[in-house]
Formats: structure tokens, C-alpha cells, sequence
């Protein structure tokens, strides 16, 4: 092969030794975030109510929670941005430099505005809160250290001082020491902030479950919020007949099969038509290999009695923790009464890719 045309490798090493060494610095990577975050937990003050405060007023009184910030910061705004539309807060991005050209108008008297940089000092961050200060707007900053004592005057950055509520993370140097310059730890602990705040002011603001299912529709989340009424094939007076207890278990087989296509199990039910039992076909299986003439006992004499069953206001992800602990295959749904309205095939939350087969 010509010279010009051999494979270049600067770097060589052991194979083993190098996954070794990757893995212990990737390691350090994630310990100095962590260090990062955990920092925070022990550095909350007043300050941090205060901005939930400020956030909940403006959601409350119709305002939103403007964001922005520049570059990486800018990034993580847009990520906190979201989290708080999520939530329940209205809330959208700004790049501070499309603001100067035109998008000041988005800026209304009830907003609030959160300002995201490390050293406090980005130009087009630090422009845009000078105006938005002049018009009143309250401003919450997200900087670094909250003094430092190399800068004039009382050591704050320029963000601070226009900010209403000036929150810090603190001094964080950067993960991966100084072979790399990129913002990891910083904007790591900037969005853990951020995250603080969208979900304590949802908490101020009772933000509930079904709160959250009207806002995530799709996905995994909006299925596990969904009430599971919604997920049940098989229905009282539509394709589930229950079993009295006073059928034999042949008869019931007889009576679920006039219904067509049936669930792995039936439901009995006593005099008073609430849930005594359940009699699946596993338990079908075994009672033939057993013993068919048990096939002319009563239901309620081999039936599983007093089965685990849900509430008709439980949600879908109630469903996927019974099915993962106790490992239920068929789950009962009852009224406030005890009678049973359908019954949940683990089928159907595979179907939903919510739990797997």
C-alpha cells in the first residue's frame, strides 16, 4: 500500500487497558455531575422560593414563563421551557438575539423571564434583561457563583444585578478536568435547577396526574395515565357475561362461550352481582388434568375467591404494577359497589407496549 494510503493510528493501546481507562474516566464524568447536582440539593435558600413564587403568580394570573439563554445555556433553557409547558406552566424559548430583532413583542406585562448564564456576563443575555427590566418584567437569573471577588462593587455579575431573583449553582468546574473546555457539569446543574422550579410550582399549583394525561396523550406516559375504563376489550353487558356461583363450571364455559370471543378468564359474581371469584383458563387446564369430573362442581367451589381487582377511577398505570408484582395475567375492574363493569387483559397492556409478553 503507498504511504499516502496507510491507515493513520495515533493512538494505540491495549484493548482491555483502554476500555479500562474509558470507563474510569467516563466514570469521573458522571461522579462530577452528580457532585454538581448534589451541590445544589444543599445550597437552596430563600431565593429559590421566592422564584417559585414569581413563577406560580405568573401562571396563575395568565402570564408566561419566558426562557433564554445562549448557546449550550440557551439549549438547556429550551429543555426547562418544555418541562414547564409539560406541567402545566405556559411557557416558550427565546433566543435572546432574535429578541433585539423583532421578538421583544412576545414579551407581555404578566410574563416572567428566567435568564440563563454561567458567568453572568453573556452580552446578549445581559441586553435583553436590561430591557425587560426597565419594563418591569420580573426576572429570574440562573448563574454561576454568586460573588466573585475579583469583579467591582458588590461582586455580583452583571445578570444578577438586574435580576428580581438571582439563583446560583454555584463554582462547577467542568467534568473531564481540563483536557476538554465544554459546558457538562454547569449546564448539567442548570437544568437541575430549572427542573426544580417547574415542578415545585406545579406542586404550589396542585398539579394532578390527570393534569399531566391531558398534556402527554401519546407515548408511553399518556398510556400509563389513562384511565384504565378506557383499555377494556371486554366489557359487562357488551362481551363479558359474569358467572353466577351458582352455575358448575361446565355450564359456565357454556354461558362465557355464547359471547364469542372471550378473555383469559371469567368473572363470577354473587346473588347480590358483585365480584366473589375468578376462574382462569390456567385454572381450566389444571382442574382437567386433575379430575374432569370436577367439571360438574359448582364455579364457586374451585374459583380463586376474593381476586385482586382494580377501581373503575384506576389509571392504567395501576394495571402495569399489579401485572409486574403480582404477576396477574387478568385483572377485575369494579364499580364503587364491588360489580364488576370488565376486566383487563395483561394482552392489551402489551398491546400498549407497556408491559412485555
Amino acid at each position: 500500500m503507498p504511504r499516502a494510503m496507510q491507515p493513520v493510528y495515533p493512538y494505540r493501546m491495549d484493548k482491555s487497558r483502554q476500555t479500562s481507562e474509558e470507563r474510569a474516566f467516563a466514570a469521573g464524568v458522571l461522579r462530577a455531575e452528580a457532585a454538581a447536582v448534589g451541590g445544589l440539593a444543599e445550597s437552596l435558600d430563600q431565593s429559590f422560593h421566592e422564584a417559585v413564587s414569581l413563577i406560580q403568580k405568573c401562571a396563575d394570573s395568565g402570564g408566561t414563563v419566558l426562557v433564554t439563554g445562549l448557546g449550550k445555556s440557551g439549549l438547556i433553557g429550551s429543555k426547562i421551557s418544555a418541562t414547564m409547558a409539560s406541567l402545566g406552566i405556559p411557557s416558550h424559548a427565546v433566543h435572546p438575539s432574535e429578541a433585539a430583532h423583532g421578538d421583544l413583542g412576545r414579551f407581555r406585562p404578566t410574563d416572567t423571564v428566567i435568564c440563563l448564564s454561567y458567568s453572568g456576563e453573556t452580552d446578549e443575555v445581559v441586553n435583553l434583561a436590561a430591557v425587560l427590566h426597565q419594563d418591569g418584567l420580573p426576572i429570574i437569573s440562573i448563574t454561576g457563583s454568586k460573588h466573585d471577588e475579583a469583579a467591582e462593587g458588590d461582586g455580583r455579575s452583571s445578570l444578577q444585578r438586574l435580576a428580581t431573583v438571582a439563583l446560583t449553582i454555584g463554582n462547577v468546574d467542568e467534568a473531564g478536568g481540563s483536557e476538554f473546555a465544554a459546558p457538562t457539569c454547569s449546564t448539567t446543574a442548570m437544568l437541575a435547577m430549572g427542573d426544580a422550579l417547574a415542578l415545585s410550582a406545579a406542586r404550589r399549583r396542585n398539579f394532578t396526574d390527570q393534569d399531566f394525561a391531558k398534556r402527554h396523550p401519546g407515548g408511553s406516559l399518556g398510556g400509563l395515565l389513562r384511565p384504565v375504563v378506557e383499555a377494556l376489550r371486554f366489557a359487562v353487558d357488551k362481551n363479558l357475561p359474569l358467572i353466577p356461583e351458582t352455575l358448575t363450571v361446565l355450564q359456565s364455559l357454556q354461558k362465557a362461550e355464547e359471547a364469542g370471543r372471550r378473555p383469559g378468564a371469567m368473572l363470577i359474581v354473587d346473588a347480590a352481582g358483585k365480584l366473589s371469584g375468578i376462574f382462569t383458563d390456567g385454572d381450566l387446564h389444571r382442574l382437567i388434568l386433575k379430575d374432569q369430573s370436577q367439571l360438574h362442581k359448582p364455579i364457586s367451589a374451585v374459583m380463586t375467591k376474593k381476586p385482586r381487582s382494580l377501581p373503575s377511577n384506576a389509571l392504567i398505570r395501576d394495571a402495569v404494577k399489579m401485572v409486574r408484582e403480582r404477576r396477574l395475567d387478568e385483572i377485575p375492574v369494579v364499580d364503587e359497589s364491588g360489580k364488576p363493569i370488565g376486566i383487563l387483559d395483561v394482552q392489551d397492556l402489551v398491546a400498549m407496549r407497556l408491559v412485555k409478553d
